[in-house]
């Protein structure tokens, strides 16, 4: 038989258990560091931050701004800025001096253009003055191009601007024309026939009919007219001399001539009261061919002995 071997004077091994080596200095040190964590930043504390950074960002790029400007105002001064070197700096310059005087749009210039570009060489009456009306003068180079203006401050620009070869400013008075009488003259020249639409002769005609102009040059009555733009004098209050005189005056200038020629007549500011109801009498929606805007276009055929100015079916202001 075997000897008996008694389980107490063995060793017990227990697989599961290991040994490690005795921890270092180093290994301790190392087993610290390794618990440090870092902070932990949370939404609330990050956005005093953003803010600051960007209210930083946003001083610093209003002094770039500022640094900018001065430095270029510094080295171009004022005097050295000039309007002469072209006529569209000069119009943009004599725009700025006189915001109060109506301009044209985009669309209405290009209506205004076109139409003298088509009759071109022809004869160009204009009542008012917008340094857009330059224009004309370069277009119409072989044609005449008469304006009237009541302004002596635009007169006097005029003079130094347009080409005088081809292109011919008067002065013109309107006497006792305020807006505030448009409906007036309206009533008067219905009831009067000193201002039917055969008058022989503007100037001289009889007095009896207000909306007559009585300082008319000469030559504005001996012309037959081509194109007749309506964009003066002022009508933009109760007070200001309105456009009743130069409305009636281009309807019976475009109707002088043989019935096979037709004048353009344009009329701007359409939109207020006292344009639209004397385009509508003297120049009759029968004959309004296009619109832009405000500005309006009629087409308005020769007719020598013509005692009224639309057809019994049109429409009038009553």
């Amino acid at each position: 038989m075997p000897p008996q071997i008694h389980q107490s004077s063995l060793p017990i091994l227990n697989p599961l258990l290991r040994f490690s080596p005795p921890s270092s200095p180093d290994n301790l040190k190392h087993q610290r560091e390794s618990k440090i964590t870092m902070p932990k930043f949370t939404v609330r504390k990050l956005i005093p931050l953003l803010i600051f950074v960007l209210s930083s960002l946003s001083v610093l790029r209003l002094l770039r701004i500022s640094l900018k400007s001065s430095s270029s105002s510094a080295s171009r001064p004022f005097s050295s800025i000039t309007f002469r070197s072209s006529p569209a700096e000069s119009s943009q310059h004599i725009r700025a001096t006189n915001a109060s005087q109506s301009v044209l749009t985009e669309k209405e210039l290009k209506l205004l253009l076109d139409t003298v570009t088509r009759r071109s060489p022809c004869n160009v009456l204009v009542f008012g003055f917008t340094p857009q009306y330059l224009m004309l003068s370069s277009i119409n180079t072989r044609g005449i191009t008469v304006i009237l203006e009541d302004e002596p401050a635009k007169i006097t620009t005029l003079r130094d601007e347009v080409n005088p070869n081809n292109t011919r400013i008067y002065g013109l008075k309107y006497h006792q024309m305020e807006v505030k009488n448009a409906y007036k003259l309206l009533r008067h020249a219905r009831a009067n026939p000193a201002c039917a639409p055969n008058v022989n002769n503007l100037r001289q005609g009889s007095p009896e009919c207000k909306l007559k102009l009585r300082d008319l040059p000469q030559e504005v009555d001996k012309i037959k007219w081509d194109v007749i733009v309506v964009d003066g004098p002022r009508g933009d209050d109760l007070e200001a001399p309105g456009r009743m005189g130069s409305i009636y005056t281009a309807a019976v200038l475009a109707r002088k001539g043989r019935s096979n020629s037709t004048t353009d007549v344009l009329v701007h500011d359409v939109h207020r009261t006292a344009e639209k109801w004397l385009s509508w009498e003297f120049l009759c929606q029968e004959n309004q061919v296009s619109a832009k805007g405000n500005f309006w276009k009629f087409r308005v055929k020769g007719q020598l002995n013509a005692t009224s100015f639309c057809s019994p079916e049109t429409f009038n202001v009553e």
